[in-house]
Parts: structure tokens; sequence; C-alpha cells
């Protein structure tokens, strides 16, 4: 069985290999996991990451979100098995490349503005100091 910290990582890149499909990173995405996923054969891997990608570009508006869900619990179950077969070693370097792999999807994807309608509050207190924030009409009474 897999510590959390692993079972979480890969969650996450099973998430950002979703995420990263039909986007301008996909190519470099896919190498690297390919290479990572596939060691000596890689084509295997190549071959799911396009069926992956096909299948959330030809679902229907109906389905995108539960075929990301399906291709994301998928993804994480291939890498979750890929972890557990290495030996402790060699899983040690694979969850090493995976965090490399998924810093590197994160510098890829652009500064996203907040959508319209969402509301950003940043609060910074020190000392003895307090913040108070809402997205409306607040009173505050101290004693």
């Amino acid at each position: 069985m897999l510590a959390e910290s692993l079972t979480a990582l890969a969650a996450a890149t099973g998430a950002g290999i979703v995420q990263a499909a039909g986007t301008d990173v996909w190519t470099g995405l896919r190498d690297r996991v390919a290479r990572l996923l596939g060691r000596e054969r890689p084509e295997p891997v190549l071959e799911r990451l396009d069926r992956t990608r096909r299948e959330l570009e030809e679902a229907g508006a109906d389905d995108a979100e539960r075929t990301a869900q399906r291709q994301e619990a998928a993804w994480q179950v291939r890498i979750e098995d890929f972890l557990d077969a290495a030996e402790e070693a060699e899983r040690d370097t694979a969850a090493a490349r995976l965090r490399e792999l998924l810093a590197w999807l994160a510098e890829q994807q652009p500064e996203q503005p907040p959508a319209p309608g969402t509301t950003v509050m940043n609060a910074r207190a020190s000392g003895h100091g307090r913040t108070y924030q809402a997205g409306r009409d607040i009173t505050v009474h101290e004693k």
C-alpha cells in the first residue's frame, strides 16, 4: 500500500494530465509522462495518453466533467500502480520526477486572472494586528 503522500502525488499528476490535454503544453507533458511511466517502452503510454486526449475532446457538454473525472481517476490508478511496483529507491526517484513534472506543468500555465464576479482578498497582519474581510457589509465589535 502506498503512502498517503504518494497517493496524493498520483492524484495530482492524473489531474495535471487531464487538464493539460488540448493545451499548448500537451506535447511536452505527453513526452515526459511516456518517458517516466513507459521506461524502455513508451509507446503503450503514448497511445493511452492520445486516447485520453481524444476522449476528452470528443466528450459532449453533458459528459465533459464526468469524462474528465473518469480520466483523472484512471491516470491516478496507473500512476499508483507504477509507484507500487517500483522498488523503494526507484519509487523515491519516480516520485521526485513526478514532482518535477508537476512543477514544470505549473510553470507552463499562464497566470489566470480572476473570473468575472470573483472577489480576491488578501490580508496580512503581524504582531497583535487583526484583519477583517468581507465580500459585503461587515460590523466589528472589539472589546
